[in-house]
């Protein structure tokens, strides 16, 4: 494993923004585990979480026009990947992000920042994909707006559980959507790195709970191709 993803993972630790308890998805499952990105909450982070975005969008080597972050979480990842990615790569990308309800005064529209146009390929920043919803959400918003590209999506974790049929989530968007997904770190790679292993002070994933995930995954996981 990389050591970004072994740093990132610590990161998410000791943000609080990784937590293992009992917890209920959105879709109604019951999770040992939760990655709820809104607890990020300084300069710091928002600045240390682009750059482990950046990290993953140069390793996937993927070209792209501009980024989009989803209202409302992927407002601040797509800022913040943005900036990272000038700051630390070169790459001078120009962003955007829609609102939840279009403006009807001003210059109007659903989009701030960039105006993408026909052709230009665009990169999704989201947090965790679930159930794909605001993805897809995504692509009927843009072809409300231009015939742009969606190309890549980079989420913070893959969850690596099934979508609407036996493979993940993450796969099906591949595969109907033809969109190649790209998180910074698996659900895999989350046990193999905190088994047993001490943050601060504190065992983080012990024998009880890595058996809690695998069950979860057993019983969610999904296929992958």
């Amino acid at each position: 494993m990389q050591a970004y993803k072994q740093e990132f993972i610590t990161f998410m630790v000791r943000a609080g923004v990784l937590t293992f308890g009992d917890f209920t998805t959105k879709s109604g499952r019951k999770t040992p585990y939760f990655i709820n990105t809104g607890n990020y909450r300084t300069g710091s982070q928002i600045g240390a979480l682009g750059d482990y975005y950046a990290a993953c969008i140069q390793e996937s080597g993927e070209e792209m026009d501009a980024l989009f972050g989803p209202a409302y979480k992927g407002i601040p990842l797509t800022v913040a990947a943005a900036s990272s990615l000038y700051r630390l790569h070169g790459r001078d990308l120009p962003f955007c992000f829609n609102r939840k309800e279009e403006k009807d005064h001003g210059e109007g529209g659903s989009l701030i920042g960039h105006k993408p146009k026909a052709g230009e390929r665009v990169a999704i920043i989201e947090d965790v994909v679930t159930a794909g919803t605001a993805v897809r959400d995504t692509v009927d918003l843009f072809q409300q707006i231009a015939d742009v590209k969606l190309t890549a999506l980079y989420v913070s974790a893959d969850r690596m559980e099934r979508g609407t049929g036996e493979k993940t989530t993450i796969q099906e968007l591949r595969d109907t959507l033809g969109i190649k997904v790209y998180p910074i770190v698996t659900v895999r790679e989350i046990i193999a790195f905190l088994h047993n292993r001490e943050i601060d002070g504190r065992v983080i994933i012990t024998d009880e709970i890595r058996e809690k995930m695998e069950a979860y995954l057993v019983e969610y996981g999904g296929r992958s191709e």
